[in-house]
């Protein structure tokens, strides 16, 4: 039997740990000058798994600009997404687990604060850029109970150029985009992810000299699977052909890799580099058709499915003169953490933080002693598809679900051998009682749920 008075002391410390910044490479930040109000780009891949990157590893792609945003930055090791899209994207841009604020897939609850108000209330010129998806079609409203989401402007953004507003068109060759002060536009022959880095290399040239947010949700490397302006058969597949072939992931990869590089090119080009943050995630795990090597194994995507294959993401932070460079950073990351973050980094001020889940890593990027999170938390009811719900806490070496099944994911990350409570030493009995406390705590309201 777990000592009471163990669990007592776990429950005290939950919430917030202190102290606890393990960064592998220790390596000061004293003599650096945090610069006020710098510039922000927040860079966030569809469908893109940790295990893609030969930054984490990978062994199937090249990426070699984020192979140096890593290496000149800090990498983190421990980031969670959710499984899914729409799940993941309004967690982000919330800062709440979605047990508060989740009302289906494709929509952002019209009446929710986005990290675009707050930077916006804070002096920041606010553009998007890249995939929408958050108004809904009908019958995502429909399933929503005829609730509608959310549009750009009245998300808290000036200026934008997306794809999947309220018309959805190709998001690829020939892509159908809407963009502020312009409306739609089918760019025939285009490539809609050159379109997108177009728009922000332009908003970054008007607004360099006033601090800027730029938030790029990516098209890329989402299916369908389709060659990319730098392969042959561009200029003669048609996109009504519906073609969609994993062969072509590889140069997806390549050519996502090649466009953050221009955006970090445009800051360098306007002299802006050192005064602005660069920050790179994917919104949940990779494709399920696709196969990568990692480390020596062969890895399948998980997109949509509660293990670690489906969840655990890339977070790739880089501030030039300011955050240390080869830093590796094992702390717990998940995705309500982005917008107390963003609100440090802006110069913090009220309104914000007493409503938000997650906790700012922005000290530990200065090498501050911070706080850190002990667990991340998970409510998973996409009500879109064959995925299944599930809600549940985990660390880096175990995790619970609420009907009670436990796994060593460390050991195990396809979660195919749950473990026995009996099974447990005690402190990590401790710690399964603390997880059952987090689970109990964040029941949404009037669910029912045990």
């Amino acid at each position: 039997m777990v000592d009471f008075l163990k669990i007592l002391l776990v429950l005290y410390c939950l919430p917030l740990i202190t102290g606890c910044n393990k960064n592998s490479t220790e390596k000061s930040t004293t003599d650096t000058k945090v610069i006020e109000q710098p510039n922000i780009i927040l860079i966030m891949a569809d469908d893109l798994g940790m295990e893609t990157l030969s930054a984490y590893g990978g062994e199937s792609y090249d990426t070699p600009n984020l192979d140096l945003l890593a290496s000149s930055g800090m990498k983190f090791t421990n980031c969670y997404s959710t499984p899914l899209c729409t799940t993941s994207r309004v967690q982000i841009m919330t800062g709440k687990y979605n047990h508060r604020n989740y009302i289906g897939f494709g929509l952002l609850d019209a009446g929710e604060r986005t990290f675009g108000h707050a930077l916006k209330d804070r002096g920041y010129k606010t553009g998007v850029a890249g995939k929408w998806q958050l108004y809904g079609n009908q019958r995502q409203q429909e399933l929503a109970g005829g609730s509608t989401g959310t549009l750009p402007l009245a998300a808290g953004f000036d200026a934008y150029r997306l794809w999947q507003v309220q018309d959805r068109g190709w998001r690829y060759k020939t892509p159908t985009l809407e963009t502020s002060g312009k409306g739609l536009v089918t760019y025939e022959e285009d490539y809609g992810p050159d379109k997108f880095v177009e728009f922000i290399e332009a908003f970054m040239e008007e607004h360099q000299r006033e601090p800027f947010f730029v938030y790029y949700p990516m098209c890329l490397v989402h299916d369908p699977f389709l060659p990319v302006p730098d392969h042959s058969e561009f200029g003669s597949y048609l996109p009504e052909t519906n073609l969609n072939d994993t062969t072509y992931f590889r140069d997806m990869m390549g050519y996502m890799d090649k466009l953050i590089g221009r955006i970090v090119h445009k800051t360098d080009q306007l002299g802006i580099r050192e005064n602005t943050i660069i920050i790179f995630t994917g919104d949940n795990g990779t494709d399920r058709d696709v196969i990568s090597r990692w480390q020596g194994q062969r890895v399948q995507g998980q997109k949509g499915y509660t293990v670690e294959a489906g969840t655990h993401v890339p977070l790739i932070v880089n501030w030039k003169g300011t955050i240390a460079e080869g830093q590796v950073n094992e702390n717990l990351i998940d995705f309500t953490d982005f917008y107390p973050t963003l609100l440090d980094i802006a110069g913090g001020g009220s309104g914000d933080p007493g409503s938000l889940d997650g906790i700012s890593f922005y000290p530990q990027l200065l090498g501050e002693a911070s706080e850190t999170r002990p667990w991340i938390f998970c409510h998973y009811y996409p009500n879109w598809g064959n995925f299944p719900s599930r809600r549940y806490v985990q660390n880096t070496e175990l995790k619970l679900y609420d009907d009670g099944s436990i796994f060593r994911i460390n050991e195990d990350p396809a979660e195919q051998h749950p473990i026995p409570l009996q099974q447990l030493n005690d402190s990590q009995q401790t710690l399964i009682a603390g997880f059952e406390t987090v689970l109990h705590r964040m029941k949404p309201a009037g669910s029912g749920l045990d």
